[in-house]
Parts: structure tokens; C-alpha cells; sequence
């Protein structure tokens, strides 16, 4: 198992390189000179002593290789550079936004999990019923509604008309950004914080639940099916039992990669459900600094949304042994 965990470590060195790789050369060769547009914006004309001030801060006038092994040198130490645009620390804007980015991921996962793998549950069961059906149809209208197109039909619905119709205090949620930023345990809100939470939250999750759904129901049709699982009836167990103990945990197996990529998905590809939402992540501050040619923002945001992406990887891999014991990752067989 040890084997297996440092193998899948080592791998992440290289997808790490390459990711980065390809967006440090993307950098210089979109169209526009980086130094004109940090030194007077795309929209006005920058005097040339300004331009070649930039240059020389930033080291914009190196060589591109050169440029590419300081920014890996910096990264190595875990220093990613200073923004561009607001001359602040990237690990510092890292460390503000990442927890954000971080809490609405957790909420957005677990509605996934709940909803998804309950209503995928129920399907299978029930296969071929009016549930069924209805579920079916649920889940494939949510996959085809797009994220920012529900995000403002949430903030309507929950939002702008309870606000102007005079709804409970209670039931009038907030249509955008962070609200006062309180939390217990992490990621548990406090106060009024929930309120501006819940939104984003389930907009982030209503495609991947609706995935999920899916996919616990395909996958659970597969197990009913299963010898081991008509052994267990022929013992006289409750159907419910039956389902419980020894379908929903094999059923799972595929369920808990998705899930995973999932979580890995949502801190980092939010961005949509973010902007929408002026939600302060990750997300929102990567479509910001794509804007603006932002690089160091870029690379050093994108470096550990990969980073988390391949940690999360692998510790569902990991979790495969505990839904289905035969499995010995990184054991041999003989």
C-alpha cells in the first residue's frame, strides 16, 4: 500500500509540470504584449518609458526560458510570485481565497452525495415505476440546464422574489457574495452565513448529483443482479438489509471515483457558479485574472487546484479497499 501511495505521489510531478508548462507558453503566445497591458490596460495606449519600467520589475524583458525555470525555481520554495495587477502575494490572495473556494466545494459534495446516491437508490429499486421515471427525467433535465442559467433562476426564485413579496425573514435568501464570513469547524456556517451559502451551493451541485443519480442507479442495477445478492435473500434477510449491507457498499465503488473528481472539480472549475454568485474563490479569481493576463495568479492558482485534484484521486483510490476488501491497491495478487 505504501508502494502504491509513493508511486501515485511521483505521478503527480509530471502532470503537475506539464499542466503549468502548457499555460506558462500559452501566456506569451495569446496576442497582446503582457507588459502593454499591465502598463496601460487594453483599452488606452501605455507610453513606452512605462512599458519598459514593467518589463524590468516583472522580468518580462528575459528570455522566455529563463522567465520558465525562475518561475519553477520560485515554486519549488512554495513562493508563487506576485500578481501582476494588485501587487500582492499570490500565496497570500491563495490562502483568502482557497478556503472559500474549499467550504463551497464540501457543501456542494454533500449534496451531491445525499441527493445523488438517494435519489440513484430509489430508481434502481423502484425500476421501471413512476418514480423511476420521474427521477430519470429529473436528472437529465438537470444535466442539460446550465450552471449559471440555474444560479439566476435560484437567486430569483429564493432571493429577489421572496425579498419583494415580504416572505419571512427566514426564507429570504441572498443573491450574491459571501455575507460575514463565519464559520464553525471550517466549513459549518454560522450566523446569517448559511443564507448566502445554500445557493451557490446547490448550483454547483445540481450537475454532478444529477451524475451521480445516474450512476448510482446503473451501477446498482448491476449489483441487484448479482448471485451474492439472491444467496442473501435465499438466508431470509429483509430487502432492506439486503440493500444496505451487501448492494449499496459494492454498488458504490464506481459512485466514489466520480464523487471524487466531483470535489476535485468544484474548487477549482467553479467558475461560473462563483461569478454568478460574486462568490470571493478560486474560480471567480481565475476568470478575473485570465482578464488580465494576471500569470502569476494563474499559474500559482492552477498549480494547487492540480495538486488538490490528484491528493483527492488519490485517496479515493485509496477507499476502494474499505467499500470492497478483494481490492489490495498496490499489493500483489499471488
Amino acid at each position: 500500500m505504501i508502494s502504491y501511495i509513493i508511486r501515485r505521489l511521483l505521478l503527480l510531478v509530471p502532470t503537475v509540470f506539464l499542466a503549468l508548462t502548457f499555460l506558462f507558453l500559452l501566456f506569451f503566445v495569446l496576442p497582446g504584449d503582457p507588459a502593454t497591458l499591465l502598463a496601460g490596460g487594453a483599452n488606452r495606449t501605455a507610453r513606452p518609458e512605462v512599458v519598459e519600467r514593467v518589463r524590468d520589475r516583472y522580468g518580462l524583458d528575459d528570455s522566455l526560458w529563463s522567465q520558465f525555470w525562475q518561475y519553477w525555481g520560485r515554486t519549488i520554495r512554495w513562493d508563487l510570485g506576485e500578481s501582476f495587477v494588485d501587487n500582492r502575494s499570490v500565496n497570500e490572495m491563495l490562502g483568502e481565497k482557497a478556503p472559500r473556494s474549499i467550504r463551497l466545494a464540501i457543501w456542494a459534495t454533500l449534496i451531491d452525495i445525499v441527493i445523488g446516491i438517494s435519489v440513484g437508490l430509489i430508481s434502481a429499486v423502484k425500476r421501471y415505476s413512476l418514480t423511476d421515471k420521474i427521477t430519470t427525467f429529473a436528472t437529465a433535465m438537470m444535466s442539460a440546464v446550465p450552471v449559471f442559467v440555474l444560479g439566476f433562476v435560484l437567486q430569483y426564485a429564493f432571493a429577489v422574489y421572496p425579498n419583494q413579496h415580504e416572505w419571512p425573514q427566514w426564507a429570504r435568501l441572498k443573491t450574491s457574495r459571501l455575507g460575514p464570513d463565519s464559520w464553525t469547524a471550517f466549513f459549518i456556517p454560522t450566523g446569517d452565513q448559511w443564507r448566502y451559502l445554500i445557493l451557490p451551493a446547490i448550483a454547483l451541485a445540481s450537475v454532478t448529483a444529477a451524475t451521480t443519480a445516474r450512476m448510482t442507479r446503473g451501477s446498482m442495477l448491476e449489483v441487484l443482479n448479482m448471485d451474492y445478492m439472491r444467496t442473501a435473500r435465499s438466508k431470509g434477510l429483509s430487502e432492506g438489509a439486503i440493500i444496505a449491507r451487501h448492494g449499496l457498499r459494492n454498488a458504490l465503488i464506481p459512485v466514489v471515483t466520480l464523487i471524487g473528481i466531483n470535489f476535485g472539480t468544484a474548487i477549482g472549475a467553479a467558475v461560473l457558479t462563483e461569478t454568478v454568485f460574486s462568490w470571493p474563490g478560486i474560480g471567480s479569481q481565475l476568470a478575473d485574472s485570465v482578464g488580465t493576463r494576471d500569470l502569476p495568479v494563474i499559474l500559482g492558482f492552477t498549480f494547487v487546484v492540480v495538486l488538490v485534484f490528484g491528493i483527492v484521486n488519490l485517496l479515493v483510490d485509496l477507499s476502494y479497499a474499505w467499500f470492497d476488501p478483494r481490492i489490495r491497491l498496490g499489493e500483489s495478487s499471488v
